[in-house]
């Protein structure tokens, strides 16, 4: 037998080991065996019987539960099994919390004591009452809301503001929650002092072009996160027919599901604010709210279930026409890039939070070899990005490779779309990155004009 997160090995004893058998209650639960030494032979008590009576009643007495305290005979010597079971509301040790993680203990303080009280509770941040009364409201934003709710919930011309946020389970007993406050307060970072944002120009990992701080309700955020990238991109338009379309370096709509998934389901007792890079090539958002368990990153690019850390801030976004169903934003930001030609986000948990990157280019190394690309013609292709075309003498000098092997490579380049074929045959010949000579971006058709926002890139 051999100690793990639900099983403690003592040779005996102590009072202190009452520590472990919080963290018990904390976490699953757990058996600590008192008599079997860290080899899991067992060692033979003095005390058996005193202990059968002293252990109960100190778990009782420092702990506040009932613990199962029986003999178990271990190779002919009797060992003492004391079981914990998981208990639903939080268990603290003088006056400290627990928790097992791997066969340690370990114990809560700071931001995750707060998170396992709440989650012990069954209580969300946003759903706890601040300070804050109904005069922090902001008007303004409030009646947006209404505007933009009419079609989803219901909500009469005589309601006050008290009997909207009420019905929202935003305000009671006079005091607006922290949902409340960060949906409709006038100044949330008053009373969360994370609450903010901010957004970053960068030509390096270390040269900041250009850095702008977001602030205010979460409407307002994503207001000033909206524009604040959009100052930094490009656009251009496509015609079709007679319609013309305008064509960004990355599509607004995911873009803009990116910023309210950032909002919404941050953790807001952590003190980092949200993060938006923008490089010359990508897109990266950061936000401190780790994937419920249970969702892993690669679920986030189909059909998934959703658990928001914030509910109430999902609910109101969701009246407001923000976003549609609960766990569908992720899958829509893939389905828009695909669309546009441009690489699917990349979603990773890192940094204790979670990330998506956007790229610009579809030519980038991962991508390729996703679709099938060996490294060979994941060669070529830098080579072509830099060079605008390459042919068969170049790829054979670039990949050492015969001419018949570079024939099958660019064929197999050209059906993937990936290269086009200028010229028939003969020396003449070469090939590009599909869509170049047209002034074709990525797959989406003849472009016929530009139009370019104001950028530092």
């Amino acid at each position: 037998m051999n100690e793990s997160q639900s099983i403690e090995l003592k040779s005996d004893w102590r009072d202190d080991y009452l520590r472990q058998l919080c963290g018990f209650a904390n976490t699953n639960g757990g058996i600590m065996y008192v008599g079997l030494g860290d080899n899991g032979n067992p060692v033979e008590l003095k005390n058996v019987k005193k202990l059968l009576e002293d252990i109960p009643n100190k778990i009782k007495n420092h702990l506040n539960i009932m613990a199962s305290v029986e003999t178990e005979n271990v190779k002919g010597i009797n060992v003492i099994k004391v079981s914990i079971n998981p208990s639903d509301v939080p268990i603290s040790y003088n006056g400290k919390f627990y928790v097992r993680v791997g066969s340690t203990t370990q114990e809560l303080s700071g931001t995750e004591l707060a998170k396992f009280i709440l989650k012990k509770q069954n209580l969300s941040f946003d759903s706890l009452l601040q300070e804050a009364g109904i005069g922090e409201i902001d008007e303004e934003t409030l009646k947006l809301f209404k505007g933009l709710a009419k079609n989803r919930i219901n909500i009469s011309e005589d309601d006050t503001n008290e009997k909207i946020l009420e019905n929202l389970e935003l305000f009671k007993n006079g005091k607006l929650t922290n949902a409340g406050v960060l949906l409709f307060g006038k100044n949330p970072q008053k009373y969360i002092i994370s609450a903010g944002a901010r957004v970053g120009r960068f030509k390096t990992p270390t040269t900041i072009l250009d850095t702008v701080d977001v602030s205010g309700n979460l409407f307002t955020q994503l207001e000033g996160l909206t524009a604040a990238i959009k100052k930094h991109l490009n656009v251009k338009f496509e015609i079709k027919g007679i319609k013309r379309t305008d064509i960004w370096d990355y599509p607004l709509e995911a873009i803009r599901e990116a910023a309210i998934n950032a909002l919404i389901h941050r953790d807001y007792l952590d003190t980092a604010d949200i993060q938006i890079k923008i490089y010359d090539d990508k897109i990266w958002f950061w936000n401190a709210g780790k994937l419920p368990e249970g969702l892993t990153v690669e679920m986030l690019k189909g059909e998934h279930g959703s658990k928001p850390h914030n509910k109430l801030l999902a609910m109101v976004f969701y009246y407001a026409g923000l976003i549609e169903k609960w766990g569908s934003g992720t899958k829509r930001m893939v389905e828009l890039c695909k669309e546009q030609g441009l690489p699917e986000p990349e979603f990773k948990e890192e940094f204790g939070g979670l990330s998506v990157y956007f790229y610009k280019d579809i030519y980038i190394e991962e991508n390729l070899r996703k679709i099938g690309l060996n490294e060979r013609q994941i060669k070529a292709v830098m080579y072509v990005k830099e060079r605008s075309k390459i042919n068969n003498k170049d790829y054979q000098e670039l990949a050492g490779v015969s001419k018949k092997t570079a024939s099958r490579d660019f064929e197999g380049l050209v059906n993937l779309g990936v290269f086009e074929k200028v010229g028939m045959t003969g020396k003449g010949t070469y090939y590009v990155l599909k869509g170049s000579q047209r002034g074709q971006r990525g797959h989406n058709g003849l472009i016929k004009g530009s139009k370019d926002e104001p950028s530092i890139q």
